[in-house]
C-alpha cells in the first residue's frame, strides 16, 4: 500500500465547514518519527464520547517495524465540533529518516486538556525504554492511572496540587504490584506531598504548558537523567 499525503482535506460533520489537516508525528523507540496514515477518502465523525480504547491507534514504523500505540487524530472545528480524523485502515506509520538518524525517544506536546497530559506522559514514558503503556486497571482516586510492564504512573491533570495522600495512594499501588512509580501533575504538588514522595522514592514531575515534564525531587532528577 502507497503512503497517504501528509495533509487532508476535513469535512466538519455538524457544520460543513473544511479544514486542511496534517497528521501530528510522534517518535518511534527506535528515535524515527511516525505517523498516523491518513485516509482522504474517509468521513470525519463528530466525538460525542470517550472511551480509552477508541482514543488509541496502532501505528507501525517504517524504519524498524515496530507497532506503537499513539492518540487517534482529532480536529476542533471553529464551530465547537471535535472530530475524529478518519485514517488508513492498516494505520501504517510513516518515516521521513533513515534507522540511523537518532531523534530524542519523547517530544513535548502542548498542553491544553488532559487528554494532551496523558500524550505527554506517554511519550517521556517511551524515552525512559516503556514501550507498552496503558490505562492502568485499578484506577487511581484522581487524575488517570497508566501501567507499563514493572511501573505504575498517576497522571494528575487538575488545577490542584497533588496531595500527600494521592502520592501514598500511587506508591501502595506499586508496592503491591512489585512495581517502581512516578507522578505527573500539571498543578504541582503540596509541601507535604513532597516531602513524603522524597521519603517514599517516588519521582515527582510538573508538566509545563509546553508539555515538558520537569523534576521537582531527588528520585525524578535521577530518573530524568536516564531518559532518552
Amino acid at each position: 500500500m502507497g503512503v497517504m499525503p501528509e495533509t487532508i482535506s476535513v469535512c466538519c460533520a455538524a457544520c460543513g465547514r473544511r479544514h486542511r489537516y496534517t497528521a501530528p508525528s510522534y517518535p518511534c523507540a527506535c528515535g524515527a518519527p511516525v505517523a498516523p496514515e491518513l485516509d482522504p477518502r474517509g468521513t470525519a465523525t463528530e466525538v460525542t464520547h470517550r472511551t480509552w480504547d477508541e482514543e488509541w491507534i496502532g501505528v507501525r514504523c517504517a524504519a524498524c517495524g515496530t507497532e506503537s500505540r499513539w492518540p487517534r487524530p482529532e480536529l476542533g472545528c471553529s464551530c465547537g465540533t471535535v472530530l475524529c480524523v478518519p485514517v488508513d485502515g492498516a494505520a501504517t506509520g510513516r518515516s521521513g529518516r533513515a534507522p540511523g538518524s537518532r531523534v530524542p525517544a519523547h517530544r513535548a506536546v502542548p498542553v491544553r486538556t488532559a487528554r494532551d497530559a496523558v500524550t505527554a506522559a506517554v511519550l517521556y514514558l517511551r524515552g525512559l525504554g516503556h514501550r507498552d503503556v496503558r490505562r492502568a486497571e485499578q484506577r487511581p482516586m484522581s487524575g488517570i492511572g497508566l501501567a507499563a510492564p514493572g511501573i505504575v504512573v498517576q497522571v494528575d491533570p487538575t488545577v490542584g496540587p497533588a496531595s500527600v495522600r494521592d502520592v501514598e495512594c500511587l506508591w501502595l499501588t506499586a508496592m503491591a504490584e512489585s512495581a517502581d512509580c512516578l507522578y505527573f501533575s500539571l498543578a504541582g504538588y503540596a509541601e507535604e506531598a513532597r516531602a513524603r514522595a522524597g521519603a517514599l522514592g517516588v519521582p515527582l514531575f510538573v508538566l509545563d504548558p509546553g508539555g515538558v515534564p520537569r523534576p521537582v525531587n531527588a528520585p525524578a532528577v535521577a530518573l530524568d537523567a536516564t531518559a532518552g
